[in-house]
């Protein structure tokens, strides 16, 4: 009988790592993305802050 060499199956280890390097990447953009676009939000909030104003009749 001749011996036979089992090579196991990474594909399933590949999948998860390639996932998780994904994700990640996604997160980084994302946190980025939001760090971006920060000032033009605290802009917009005071604009909403000095335009509330209240006409007492």
């Amino acid at each position: 009988m001749s011996e036979e060499t089992k090579e196991k199956d990474h594909s399933v280890l590949y999948i998860t790592f390639f996932a998780v390097v994904f994700i990640g990447v996604l997160l980084a953009v994302k946190s980025n993305e939001n760090d971006k676009f920060e000032p033009i939000r605290n802009q917009l909030e005071e604009e909403r802050k000095l335009m509330n104003i209240r006409v007492l009749d």
